[in-house]
C-alpha cells in the first residue's frame, strides 16, 4: 500500500522559514517526478515546486528564490524549503508524485501553511 505523509507545517511570521517534508512508502521515489502544490482557500490548486526523477528543478515564479524543493532518495522523502515567508504563502501544502511512464500518481493529505504576525 502506498502512502504519502506531509509534515513541517504551521503557523510562522511573515519573514520565518518552514520546512516541509513528504515521506513515501509502498513505492520508491526516485523513480518519480515530485513536486510540491498549494491551493489557499478559493484559489485553485498550483504548483509550486517541482524536481523531476532526473533532478531537474522548477519553481512558480511567486517563490523563486525563497523556496528549494530537494529529496533524499535513500530517504524515500522530498522537502521543501521556504524562506522569508510572506502571508500570500497561506495555504495548503500538497506533495505530489507523478510518474508518465507507470502512468502513477498519488498525493499527500495536504499540511497546512499559515504566515501571520
Amino acid at each position: 500500500q502506498v502512502q504519502v505523509v506531509e509534515s513541517g507545517g504551521g503557523l510562522v511570521q511573515p519573514g520565518g522559514s518552514l520546512k516541509l517534508s513528504c515521506a513515501a512508502s509502498g513505492i520508491s521515489i526516485s523513480i518519480y517526478d515530485k513536486g510540491w502544490y498549494r491551493q489557499a482557500p478559493g484559489k485553485q490548486r498550483e504548483l509550486v515546486a517541482q524536481i523531476t526523477a532526473g533532478g531537474r528543478t522548477n519553481y512558480a515564479d511567486s517563490v523563486k528564490g525563497r523556496f528549494t524543493i530537494s529529496r533524499d532518495n535513500a530517504k524515500n522523502t522530498v522537502y521543501l524549503q521556504m524562506n522569508s515567508l510572506k502571508p500570500e504563502d497561506t495555504a495548503i501544502y500538497y506533495c505530489n508524485l507523478h510518474s508518465v511512464i507507470y502512468a502513477k500518481d498519488y498525493w499527500g493529505q495536504g499540511t497546512q501553511v499559515t504566515v501571520s504576525s
